[in-house]
């Protein structure tokens, strides 16, 4: 099933949802955090991103989240070149992408199902429709008894199931998930891991970033792998 890592990771870019060709980056004047990155991402695909602390993986997601822009070479999502993107162009393609941030980002003065819900209420959506979706996937979450609490309140790892549960209740056209196991038992996790799979398979791209091995041994799913800076595919 899986290749080996002699070849970069540049197959499957024609009409791809992601597309990246010979993308660098790097901060200031420092050595470069990703070399020559190319590869595309289709529609209604399932892939695991993953490699060694430091590799590059948080960097990856930041250029995918358009919170960085490469130092050099063509980034395409959603068939727009990210390079020419004016401000609200930006804010318009993020809100088809959900993202789970290791650091949460959760507002501590709204309770956990405000917090969920708030993209919705961003996009001026009443109460009233999405009352029973927020309720119940909170509930899928594992934290259906906690939605009136606020985050100060909450564990690192409720914390965590919170953002995943915001980041999924737009139902994203492309999900990024940067660990977002990490601070949950095995068994939550693989029922985290389901929910994202089940997500896929309603149409929405998935890119999820573990340092979990032996939680991607169990799904038969394309693996992008980072080291020293150059991206390399599993198939």
């Amino acid at each position: 099933m899986l290749g080996p890592y002699a070849s970069l990771a540049i197959r499957g870019k024609e009409g791809a949802l992601v597309r990246f060709e010979n993308v660098g980056l790097r901060y200031g004047m420092g050595q470069e955090v990703l070399k020559d990155v190319s590869f595309g991402i289709q529609p209604n695909s399932f892939q695991f991103l993953t490699g060694p602390s430091g590799a590059g993986k948080t960097t990856l997601m930041r250029l995918l989240f358009l919170s960085l822009k490469p130092t050099r070479g063509l980034i395409t999502l959603f068939g727009r070149d990210v390079s020419s993107l004016d401000p609200d162009e930006v804010a318009v393609l993020r809100r088809r992408i959900g993202i789970v941030f290791q650091d949460f980002r959760l507002l501590d003065h709204l309770t956990t199902y405000e917090n969920v819900s708030l993209p919705l209420r961003v996009l001026g959506k009443e109460e009233a429709s999405y009352r029973a979706e927020v309720t119940e996937l909170l509930g899928w979450v594992g934290l259906g008894d906690r939605m009136h609490v606020l985050p100060p309140i909450l564990s690192g790892g409720e914390k965590q199931r919170a953002a995943i549960a915001r980041a999924l209740i737009g139902r994203p056209e492309f999900l990024l998930a940067d660990e977002p196991t990490g601070n949950v038992d095995p068994t939550l996790a693989r029922r985290l891991l389901r929910l994202f799979i089940e997500l896929n398979k309603s149409g929405t791209s998935v890119l999820l970033a573990t340092h979990d091995i032996a939680l991607m041994d169990q799904y038969d799913a394309r693996r992008l792998v980072i080291a020293d800076g150059r991206l390399y595919v599993y198939e």
